[in-house]
Formats: structure tokens, sequence, C-alpha cells
């Protein structure tokens, strides 16, 4: 994949830094395959992410949301089969530690999350507040609105 330098961009504009840092993060290689994951769209503004955790139970694993970041990591605990004297001879079952980092539009909060099946559903909800969401104005009848003209109002004749 290609590397795209940003720096002119980020000499010449204001305020874009994020948008500039989602593009780095999106063209870069090293995004990594595990766990796996589905993004869904439930409803008008609600999604659902489904990460495959199989093997973690709920306690090895955190879910954080700050500001416009959602980071769900898994890490095991030490040797879990301490007090069994079994020997693996074959390890196809991931176990490793791992970190996912999704990036939340404004207005998105997580509001639920749940362990099923090996599946950890996180349950987003985009939640736009009353003065953001468009608003109709009304449109006055067949009278002539007075004109203003250096602060004195004069109705046209």
């Amino acid at each position: 994949m290609r590397s795209y330098d940003l720096t002119p961009f980020y000499r010449s504009t204001v305020g874009f830094d994020r948008l500039f840092n989602l593009l780095d993060q999106v063209t870069s290689d090293g995004s990594p395959g595990y766990p796996p994951y589905n993004i869904e769209r439930t409803g008008e503004n609600a999604y659902r992410i489904s990460v495959a955790v199989s093997g973690f139970s709920q306690a090895e694993l955190s879910i954080v949301a700050k500001e416009n970041t959602l980071t769900i990591k898994g890490e095991k605990t030490a040797n879990e089969n301490s007090g069994n004297q079994s020997e693996v001879l074959y390890r196809g079952i991931a176990s490793r530690a791992f970190e996912r980092v999704f990036q939340l539009a404004d207005f998105v909060q997580v509001k639920n999350a749940s362990l099923e099946n090996g599946l950890l559903h996180v349950d987003l909800v985009r939640e736009i507040p009353e003065a953001k969401k468009p608003r109709s104005i009304p449109i006055s009848g067949g009278e002539k609105a007075p004109q203003v003209v250096d602060g004195s109002a004069k109705v046209a004749a």
C-alpha cells in the first residue's frame, strides 16, 4: 500500500488534525486481523459491533469509551490451567492479548455490551441533541415585513 504524506495539509489547515489522524490509521498496513469483528447497522441511528472473543471470560475483557474512541481489550490471565495437569498438544484457539480501537462519529454513544456464545456485542446509538437537529422555520403570510434601514423600521408603501 502507498504511504501518503499529509504534512502539506497540516501546514495549511486548522482543526482537521483528527481527520488526518484517521486517514493515517486507515492507510497504515499495521491493522491486525485478530480478533475478527463485524459492524452492523441495526436501525436508523443504531449500530452493533460484534467481536469474536472465544476463549476469553468476561473478567478478561474490558471496554473503554473515551471521547470519540471505543477501545476493546482482551488479556488472558496467567496460565488458567495451573490446577490441571493436562498438556496441550496443539493450540489452534488463539488466546493472545488484543486491543481493538474504533473511532466513533460525533454523538455516538455506547448503550450496552453483552457476551454470548463467544461473541462480544457492543450496542451503539447516535443521539443527536435537539439543538443540533434541523428545525422548521415558519414563513409569515401576506403582510409585508418592515424593512430595517439604519436602525429605523420603515414600512414599504
